[in-house]
């Protein structure tokens, strides 16, 4: 399923204005206006709904093609690391026998180069912290403000996915998750999710749903996206995966991380199980 909204045509201490680029030289922008308030709402009113926002083609193709270079070039410095986790990214529970939804395991594996790996000139600098970018952002997810984590690695990153890779079924702690496709791979790769499986504020973790997909037995959604592809996901209570990465061509995957409130930093115990190093 691909949803977006009707067309409306109308770095830690990193600056900006030091960069002559501007939005509209690498955004769709005649397709994508940000600035323009109807546009806002229609973004607004689809992520509302469906849990999902993609704005297909949101950077150009020149902008796609100098990220990809940019991967290319920094690949060697990317920290790869595989994982066993349960479904709810949290310590298992005694309470529960291991092959319960609970407790069961799924594997993630990717690569991943952190915000201070990635060149200033960017690009993904320059978007990052666009003031209209984030005004943007807040007005779709509801936000009154949005900042860059407190670290020097998480606010932007690029993952990389090989042959055999892949992000297994979780629930994001998170309340929404941005990000923009910069290679799809030959296959797989392919994102899928099923909607509003568990209603975490309530506390109720749905336990045979959960158990439903990871056996297999739940017709799940698959969003196609394609490289320049934006998309705003509410993965909290939706439980989403990205299928194994098949053939010789990389999945590249950017996230763009923010905080809705100042000076919070990743953990160190998540710093050192992604990246690797502390910063």
């Amino acid at each position: 399923m691909v949803v977006r909204p009707s067309v409306v045509k109308s770095n830690l201490n990193f600056d900006c204005s030091a960069y002559l680029m501007n939005v509209e030289s690498y955004l769709n922008f005649d397709n994508h206006p940000i600035t323009s308030e109807r546009f806002r709402v229609d973004c607004k009113r689809v992520l509302d709904t469906h849990g999902l926002l993609k704005l297909d083609a949101f950077l150009n193709s020149e902008a796609v093609k100098s990220v990809r270079r940019e991967a290319d070039t920094h690949a060697n410095l990317a920290y790869f690391a595989s994982a066993e986790h349960n479904v709810y990214l949290s310590p298992s529970d005694p309470g529960f026998e291991q092959a319960h939804p609970r407790n069961r395991t799924v594997c993630s594996s990717k690569g991943c180069i952190t915000t201070d790996q990635i060149p200033e000139e960017s690009l993904l600098h320059q978007l990052y912290h666009d003031d209209r970018f984030k005004s943007f952002l807040c007005a779709v997810l509801g936000e009154d403000a949005l900042y860059e984590y407190d670290d020097p690695l998480s606010s932007i990153n690029l993952h990389y996915a090989s042959q055999g890779q892949e992000l297994g079924w979780h629930f994001d702690n998170s309340s929404f998750a941005i990000t923009l496709l910069i290679q799809k791979p030959a296959e797989g790769g392919v994102f899928e999710y099923v909607s509003d499986t568990r209603d975490a504020n309530a506390g109720d973790m749905n336990f045979a749903a959960v158990e439903s997909i990871l056996n297999g037995e739940t017709s799940v959604s698959q969003l196609e996206i394609n490289p320049g592809d934006l998309v705003l996901f509410r993965g909290r209570n939706s439980l989403h995966r990205v299928t194994p990465v098949s053939g010789d061509v990389t999945r590249l995957l950017v996230v763009l991380a923010y905080n809705t409130e100042p000076g919070i930093a990743l953990s160190e115990s998540a710093r050192r199980t992604f990246y690797g190093r502390l910063g």
